[in-house]
């Protein structure tokens, strides 16, 4: 691990709105499993965002909308450090960040304890389903955690995921609130589409179509999975890592 990175790990044991807790280091569930909005101390909506890179649009999303909590998601440290340490510094009361392994989300929150989620710019994981956030494996791990009727939000450049995502919804008859391939050339009107992560500058740069899609996550005993062939994204993907 190069110099850079040790130093922003060790500024973030610092940062009171962070808790690193990689997966190898829990031995039993989160100590604020359940205790989320007592940390917050308030008892507004609880809303994760997964894979948050930077960190930069949870900032984002925790300025736009000061009734809400947010917790930002990443197993990356060294990202996440940019929007941590603007959080801290900002001294914003709705913004936490936790470094862990997003397999594990059971294990930090509990029944009914998050109104919304979101996923954004994810590796597709074409290769790999049980990986894929929107997959049928990872919506039973977070109907444990949402209230009924939770939301979920998707925003990618992958063609691939947002078909397999829109597939996956229809087969397990989730209620979608909107849905579009091409989100800043389609008729939604929302104060969200003045938020841009650091991909999706870049995607959009690069002329790509941003996808999007926000269905109800109805809680159900039985999920069908998607069986059908996919055709694959035809372009590389910036690195994800780092």
């Amino acid at each position: 691990m190069g110099k850079n990175k040790l130093q922003k790990f060790a500024e973030m044991e610092t940062f009171p709105n962070v808790f690193q807790c990689p997966a190898k280091e829990l031995e039993n569930d989160f100590k604020l499993k359940g205790k989320w909005h007592e940390y917050f101390g308030n008892s507004n909506p609880i809303v994760l965002e997964l894979g948050c890179g930077k960190g930069e649009y949870t900032v984002e999303l925790a300025h736009l909308f000061p009734n809400k909590n947010f917790i930002g998601i990443d197993i990356k440290g060294a990202r996440m450090w940019t929007g941590a340490k603007k959080s801290y510094l900002n001294r914003d009361k709705n913004v936490a960040f936790l470094r862990t392994n997003i397999e594990m989300i059971t294990s930090f929150f509990a029944e009914n304890e998050v109104s919304e989620i979101w996923i954004t710019f994810p590796d597709p994981q074409m290769k790999k389903v049980r990986k894929r956030l929107t997959s049928t494996s990872f919506m039973e791990r977070y109907q444990q955690i949402m209230k009924e009727d939770g939301i979920i939000h998707l925003k990618t450049d992958s063609p691939f995921l947002y078909t397999y995502t829109t597939l996956m919804v229809e087969k397990n008859k989730y209620s979608v609130n909107f849905a579009t391939d091409d989100l800043y050339h389609s008729s939604w009107n929302n104060e969200i589409l003045s938020i841009k992560t650091h991909y999706e500058k870049q995607w959009l740069e690069r002329g790509l179509s941003i996808k999007y899609i926000q269905f109800i996550l109805s809680k159900r005993d039985e999920f069908i999975e998607v069986d059908e062939d996919i055709e694959k994204d035809n372009y590389k993907s910036y690195n994800r890592r780092g």
